[in-house]
């Protein structure tokens, strides 16, 4: 089971970290279609863990698997990629001299100005994200933050996996020939 948590945990967790690189060698800006690629990128790269589990069934357990330890199989493999997810975030943020922080507030108070939000309501809100922008700098609160982003994808993900792959009719493996 440990080989298998750590094989699909990597795999996931290259392609995870290995979009930083590319988005940095892009320069990639902010804005809101980089949430919805980021997150696909996840998904794609996640769905390691519906392989590792059923890797994990068939191979290791000879088709049949219950939920909790599918499961377990799961988060295993979320919980690698995500430290190389957390890692990779650390050593973008290294390599872009702790930049995104401050390009991000920027974009999102000019967001609510184009917006044509009242001088008050920009106010408030400037100081709410230069606060967060001083929490940030923290290195273990960003890693937090950064593990937040990725966890609750890889506990959907495991619970699906786990879910559907209990059922042995699903995806049976097949006889060697």
């Amino acid at each position: 089971m440990g080989r298998i948590i750590w094989i699909y945990g990597c795999i996931a967790g290259i392609v995870l970290a290995s979009s930083f690189a590319i988005g940095y060698w892009m320069g990639a800006e902010i804005d809101d279609h980089n949430v919805f690629v980021g997150y696909s990128i996840m998904l794609i790269a996640l769905s390691m863990i519906f392989v590792g589990v059923k890797q994990y069934r068939d191979k290791i357990l000879g088709g049949v698997i219950r939920f909790w330890p599918a499961f377990g199989v799961g988060m295993g493999i979320a919980a690698v990629a995500s430290l190389f997810y957390v890692i990779g975030w650390e050593i973008y943020m290294y390599a872009t001299d702790y930049s995104f922080m401050g390009a991000y507030v920027e974009s999102t108070i000019a967001a609510k100005q184009a917006a044509g939000a009242p001088a008050a309501e920009i106010a408030k809100f400037t100081a709410e994200m230069k606060a967060f922008e001083t929490q940030y700098a923290n290195p273990f609160f960003r890693m937090v933050m950064t593990l937040t982003e990725i966890a609750p994808v890889g506990l959907l993900v495991a619970l699906i996996a786990a879910g559907v792959l209990r059922k042995s009719s699903f995806m049976p493996a097949k006889a060697a020939v």
